[in-house]
């Protein structure tokens, strides 16, 4: 007979809370000795927040998430919440031992043996693996990652003052890490992303309140990359080589400290027979949905089972106890998903349906299952129903339950019920949102060469790819098709996503590579035809100003624009004339692939950008199906032919449409520009800008550069991939359907958007306090008149609420458009957008 029904091992939140659980049961059913032991290799519970940096505030997120443990887990500093811990554990008498490191596990459920290395035995029925991946961090992977101030761990971030430290991570862990350091250091935190997409919302608020605070010791590069690391014999210590967007750059520090998180230690692991789904570092074993392995009665919980908070760690630990002694109790965030769910066609519990969906889409079968029900816990659902007496019943069913939480203060995500043969989207709609159809049918509908093209896409198949990758609006129209279920995931969870798991990003990258690749080649051909040439076909990245290829180089392949914008230039009598400017979507590079196969113009990156290479033995093989748009293919080149001959031979045009580029029209969607021979400088626009506004005007006539008498004042420019959006905590900054980049009133006032931007046209403002009316300003003198009163003093309420972003909204939802355009007398104020960029330079030189 075993010593005990349950051996939990690892005295980490989720064994703590196991062990409690345990505990509490024994006494309940009035057990005169144990029925399970905690088995702990550190001197102290919860070894890993021990070595957390002292007075690290320990945060209880998710907060969707309700707390289910005997254990005592809230918001607070390391100290006091190891203190409620140990408190606990002496005030239960949980039957814990430490010093107890496990050497080796062997047997089967009912009769395992378990090794400890100070050589005693302990037999169980049962196991609960809480061990983590403490002890197991990722190296930097660079030359002198091992070096002496190179480290894996902050205990202490107080013993370090006036360094200069580079923290490498854009976890929570780095981020609380550089936070801590910069109270008495200099601090550069590296981010390999454009943006912390992995952080606790209230590490993002943070982090982002210290690096837009000029008073802050706290830098950050994104988009960088640490590339080795070398001893100094003089100054610094350590001699530092980042990859940045910019190119490459130098820095000497003090120490570095990597928190590039950490791997499981799969060998202990697998030496119990547990299994792995792939040979990826970082892959965590499959489970159940009761957290048992394939291994029957060895249990897995906490970051070992795939996520790391302590809130769900806990609850796991509670919830296996449950199990184990028999009572199937549902899981913590069943609620928020049988809200979520509660529109569905379908009778059947929450477990059954998420695991359902998970097995009809290929894409998250291999994704762990507390990070799909998470994902579905951030998304929407939306399930599609004939327009009948179904689809009201199904929307009064919704609207009574929201109508009884929103009284109870409570406002869940519930499915979205919509008609079959509604629209999704539309074409040319902005929206980064990425649907995956689950079941029925979703009809994607585009014109191609005056030709209506429908595309039937069925269960297991996602869209909204393009959009979410590379920004640009939506290139079809997506309609609700028969009995559609579709999960809606926005975009800071699709890149949290994808940056974790390797197999959803390369299933993304390749589908969208095979639709750009049918979009320009072959929109007739079904899809599965290019899946293989598609898998042959590879991106590359290149950081603004990086050459693609040079003029006169021999071609070997064509590009497709993924994301961001490209400029091709050519040399006209020793000057460098630029001829075009491309946008993600479009192709450049075909001319040599149709010609004699030399180039005759350089690509540059205009701003950061991915481009899809295609080399020509996938361009014959493309150009050579039945249903290739050769014609098009061929009008196409003319066309660049032409309008690059026209550029070259008005080097003036060129030269104006580079300040047009250098400015940020590269990105813009809709810009304001002011034509200086017709503009009198009344400030109308300004005027019109505020009275639209609320007292606050968005945009600065004087400021701004000038060319050739075009101007383009302080204002937005609506880029393809907003700035501003990047790292918003409240997500306060939309996008409408229309294009229009605007800001709601959840912003918080962080000033990130601020800092963001490239073009200086977001500031933080208070609320403009409220003025007499226009007539009371013409008749009785009252009041400072139409604009933006300066230097006004905000009242108490405005006070309260603090500053808030203020920027051009192109007057979205305003009757009319723009006020700007409509206040200009004269017509030199005029809103364009990418289209118009030729017809605005050329008309300049005519």
């Amino acid at each position: 007979m075993a010593d005990f029904q349950i051996a939990i091992i690892g005295a980490g939140p989720a064994g703590l809370s196991a062990a409690a659980r345990a505990q509490i049961l024994d006494q309940q059913n009035q057990v005169s000795t144990p029925s399970y032991v905690l088995l702990e290799g550190f001197e102290v519970v919860a070894k890993t927040i021990q070595r957390y940096q002292k007075g690290k505030k320990v945060m209880a997120e998710p907060g969707f998430l309700d707390l289910r443990s005997d254990v005592r887990f809230e918001e607070g500093r390391r100290e006091e919440i190891l203190g409620w811990w140990q408190g606990r554990c002496e005030e239960l008498g949980i039957n814990i031992r430490y010093q107890a490191e496990v050497s080796a596990i062997t047997g089967s459920k009912g009769a395992f043996d378990i090794a400890l290395v100070n050589g005693e035995n302990i037999s169980a029925e049962n196991i609960i693996l809480g061990i983590g991946l403490e002890g197991n961090p990722r190296m930097l992977g660079v030359d002198g990652e091992r070096l002496d101030r190179v480290q894996y761990n902050l205990e202490d971030p107080k013993a370090f003052h006036d360094e200069i430290i580079l923290v490498v991570g854009a976890g929570d862990s780095a981020i609380e890490n550089a936070l801590a350091l910069s109270e008495q250091n200099d601090v550069f935190i590296l981010n390999r992303r454009d943006e912390f997409s992995r952080a606790k919302e209230g590490n993002l608020n943070l982090i982002l309140k210290a690096i837009s605070d000029d008073g802050h010791r706290l830098n950050c590069f994104y988009s960088t990359s640490i590339k080795s690391v070398t001893q100094n014999s003089e100054g610094k210590p350590l001699h530092v080589v980042m990859k940045t967007p910019e190119g490459d750059i130098t820095m000497d520090c003090d120490r570095i400290v990597a928190r590039l998180g950490a791997i499981p230690p799969r060998r202990f692991v697998e030496s119990i027979g547990i299994q792995f789904p792939s040979e990826r570092r970082d892959a965590i074993p499959e489970l159940s949905r009761h957290y048992e392995s394939n291994v029957p009665g060895v249990y897995i919980v906490g970051s070992l089972a795939g996520y790391p908070l302590i809130k769900q760690a806990m609850n796991q630990g509670y919830d296996v106890v449950e199990f184990i002694n028999g009572n199937f109790i549902k899981p913590a965030d069943y609620p928020l998903l049988q809200h979520q769910l509660l529109g569905l066609p379908y009778d059947r519990e929450v477990d059954e349906l998420l695991e359902r969906f998970q097995a009809l889409i290929p894409m998250f079968r291999k994704l762990n299952s507390l990070a799909f029900r998470e994902l579905i816990i951030e998304s929407t659902i939306i399930a599609g129903y004939p327009s009948d007496q179904v689809l009201d019943d199904a929307r009064r069913k919704i609207n009574t339950l929201a109508s009884k939480l929103r009284a109870e203060g409570r406002n869940p995500r519930m499915t979205k019920v919509i008609a079959e043969g509604d629209v999704i989207y539309d074409r040319g709609e902005f929206g980064t949102s990425f649907f995956t159809i689950v079941d029925g049918e979703v009809v994607l509908e585009n014109e191609v060469e005056g030709q209506q093209l429908r595309t039937t896409l069925g269960r297991g198949e996602f869209f909204g790819e393009s959009s979410l990758l590379s920004g640009r609006p939506r290139g079809e129209k997506a309609i609700a098709g028969s009995n559609c279920i579709v999960v809606e995931t926005p975009r800071r969870t699709m890149l949290k996503l994808m940056n974790s798991n390797e197999e959803v990003r390369s299933g993304i990258d390749w589908i969208f590579v095979v639709r750009e690749l049918q979009r320009h080649f072959a929109p007739f051909a079904p899809l599965r035809e290019l899946r293989d040439l598609g898998a042959r076909v590879g991106t590359r990245q290149f950081d603004a100003g990086a050459t693609i290829y040079d003029e006169g180089d021999e071609a070997a392949s064509l590009f497709i624009v993924r994301s961001g914008a490209i400029t091709l230039s050519r040399q006209v009598d020793g000057q460098d004339v630029l001829v075009s400017q491309l946008r993600s979507g479009k192709l450049f590079g075909q001319m040599a692939l149709m010609g004699d196969g030399i180039r005759r113009e350089t690509a540059t990156a205009t701003v950061a950008a991915e481009v899809i290479e295609v080399e020509r033995a996938e361009f014959l093989e493309l150009v050579q199906r039945n249903d290739a748009r050769i014609r098009q293919l061929q009008e196409d080149v003319s066309r660049q032919v032409i309008d690059k001959a026209r550029m070259s031979v008005r080097p003036d045009a060129a030269g104006l449409f580079r300040f047009l580029m250098r400015n940020g029209l590269g990105e813009a969607t809709n810009v304001l520009v002011i034509d200086e021979r017709l503009c009198v400088g009344c400030d109308n626009c300004e005027k019109a800008c505020a009275e639209t506004h609320e007292g606050l005007c968005r945009l600065d006539r004087k400021s701004g550069p000038t060319a050739v008498d075009v101007h383009i004042p302080s204002a937005c420019r609506h880029c393809e991939q907003p700035h501003c959006m990047k790292d918003c905590p409240p997500n306060a900054i939309l996008r409408a359907a229309s294009g229009e980049v605007f800001i709601t009133d959840a912003c918080i006032g962080c000033g990130n958007c601020e800092k963001n931007c490239p073009y200086d046209v977001i500031r933080l403002s208070y609320a403009a306090p409220k003025k007499p009316g226009l007539l009371s300003w013409l008749l009785f003198g009252r009041g400072s008149g139409p604009g933006e009163r300066q230097g006004f003093e905000p009242d108490a309420e405005a006070k309260a609420r603090g500053k808030k972003a203020v920027k051009c909204d192109a007057c979205v939802n305003v009757k009319g458009g723009p006020a700007c355009v409509r206040a200009c007398p004269t017509g030199a104020a005029k809103r364009i957008g990418p289209a118009e960029f030729v017809a605005l330079v050329e008309g300049r030189m005519q």
